[in-house]
Parts: structure tokens; C-alpha cells; sequence
């Protein structure tokens, strides 16, 4: 169910970068223990057009949709510990930034085939 969305500055990383990213956060994201590596979905869009604080500066947003139930301080470690993946695997992108996001258990439907 987790899903982690990369959304990316063009020219930010390469495209070889970016699969190593998702395997990297998807790894993370799944020794924090707060969810497992056989649920977790990670998908990444590049941007072409963007500003950042006015410029056309590099970024990668990470935002983590996951169901609601984790407590505050799962989730503040969950976002540090994709931040620091970020860091290591991006130290020349300007704006690299992570939001997790609780989805609503009775709202959120899916079909699996």
C-alpha cells in the first residue's frame, strides 16, 4: 500500500540515478519497519518546467502516501531517514525535501489482479 512518489527537476539526476534512487528509498523506507518492502510502490516524474523560489534551480520532492495509524514520531522517522538517502544519493541537487502523508483507511480502495 505505501507508495513513495519522486517528483524531479529535469537534468536534476539522470535516469540511471533516479532507479538506483527508488531502489534506495524503497530499502529505507522498509527498515524503519514502518512498512513492508513486499507493499511498498515507488514510481518518479521529472519536471521540465518548475521554479524554485524563482529560479530554475534543481530539486526532488519525495511524498510518502501511506495509511493513517503511524504515530508522529514513525513518521518523523521515516522522513529522516529518506531525507539522509536523498542527501547521500543527491548532494549536488539544491532543493531535495520529503512529505509523508496519512491517506484515509475508509476512503482509500484498490483492485489487485
Amino acid at each position: 500500500m505505501p507508495h513513495l512518489v519522486i517528483e524531479y527537476s529535469e537534468g536534476a539526476v539522470s535516469r540511471e540515478e533516479v532507479s538506483h534512487l527508488m531502489e534506495q528509498l524503497a530499502s529505507a523506507a522498509a527498515r524503519t519497519g514502518v512498512m513492508k518492502a513486499s507493499d511498498i510502490k515507488v514510481r518518479a516524474r521529472s519536471y521540465d518546467d518548475f521554479l524554485i523560489a524563482g529560479k530554475k534551480d534543481s530539486f526532488i520532492h519525495l511524498s510518502v502516501y501511506l495509511l493513517a495509524g503511524r504515530t508522529p514520531e514513525q513518521k518523523v522517522d521515516l522522513s529522516e531517514q529518506l531525507r539522509q538517502v536523498m542527501i547521500e544519493s543527491c548532494a549536488n541537487v539544491v532543493s531535495l525535501s520529503v512529505d509523508i502523508r496519512d491517506m484515509d483507511p475508509v476512503a482509500y480502495k484498490k483492485r489487485l489482479k
